[in-house]
């Protein structure tokens, strides 16, 4: 259900360098209403989908997993290493496994549980901000990490459209927590860091770097966007916290279960404290959205994600 109202200067460039993963989300089930919550506005919900009584975890991870490319490599990058991979006298089969692998090595993941969250957090944040604010990628503060040991530190991603005569620059965070019974303050950990990003991104924007994951067309829109020059921009704010969920979920079929769900989300919005959300002090809070994740077993799901990861790799 990605935001489709971007203005219409920009609306044709926006659309042709989205990624296409619809085949991810086909296994993600989205809730967007709003909750008892600040600010008053639309929030998200989001958990894996089920088909029937079977939860789609392998196809979940499957293709999450799939989107790394896109995440590591523009369109136009991946055309470039295609092309020249083949001069070398591969076949398109040949160079396409090449340029999956090259990907794949970048894309590190590590025995470190801190990296790995990072990693799966910041794979679904990219996919989720494309998909639901119809927003393209536009900076990464560091180059994708080139070591396990090594991890990038301050805000995840930051994503760009046009809408209303405004550029829009969404700063994005992802946090993963699996330890149980902490949503509370997993949510206003990832408030306050939320906040700290947003102020410090003047300082921090100097320290982007241009990536391959940036497409050539919007270059200029983020060396101006560093130098200060629009001065119709506006940042909002995208917060998505995985968790693990202890409320139970059942059903006797895919809607109950679902149901269950839904309301395990709308419980745990409900009840974290408002006052801990202070609009008139800051008010960029009024410009956040919240995407909620529940998993449940979380820690195995982030096995999978790493375990296949490395099979990508082939077994590294």
């Amino acid at each position: 259900m990605p935001d489709t109202t971007a203005g219409t200067a920009n609306q044709v460039e926006v659309e042709r360098l989205l990624i296409a993963n619809q085949a991810f989300f086909n296994h993600v089930h989205i809730i967007k209403q709003k909750f008892e919550i600040l600010p008053d506005a639309f929030h998200y919900g989001m958990s894996i989908d089920y088909i029937d009584l079977t939860e789609s975890r392998e196809q979940f991870v499957r293709e999450l997993i799939n989107t790394v490319l896109d995440w590591v490599y523009s369109q136009a990058k991946q055309v470039n290493i295609l092309t020249g991979l083949k001069t070398e006298g591969r076949t398109d089969a040949n160079a396409s496994t090449e340029l999956m692998q090259r990907a794949f090595d970048k894309f590190r993941t590590s025995a470190d549980s801190t990296l790995l969250h990072g990693q799966f957090g910041e794979l679904l944040l990219a996919n989720c901000i494309q998909h639901l604010f119809y927003a393209i990628p536009i900076l990464r503060k560091m180059p994708i990490t080139t070591s396990p040991s090594h991890e990038r530190f301050g805000s995840d991603a930051i994503h760009y459209k046009s809408k209303d005569s405004k550029q829009i620059f969404y700063i994005g965070e992802a946090k993963s927590y699996t330890s149980a019974y902490k949503f509370n303050s997993a949510f206003e950990d990832a408030l306050k860091s939320i906040l700290k990003e947003h102020k410090n991104i003047s300082h921090e924007l100097r320290q982007y770097l241009h990536e391959d994951f940036l497409a050539p067309e919007t270059a200029q829109l983020a060396t101006d966007l560093i130098n200060g020059k629009l001065k119709n921009a506006e940042y909002r704010l995208v917060s998505i916290i995985a968790y693990e969920e202890t409320r139970e979920k059942s059903g006797a079929n895919r809607d109950e279960i679902l149901k269950t769900i839904k309301t395990a989300i709308e419980y745990r919005y409900r009840n974290f404290d408002n006052h801990k959300i202070d609009i008139g002090s800051c008010p960029i809070l009024s410009r956040i959205t919240y995407i909620v994740f529940p998993v449940w077993n979380f820690k195995e799901l982030l096995n999978s994600f790493s375990n296949n990861i490395n099979k990508r790799q082939g077994g590294q």
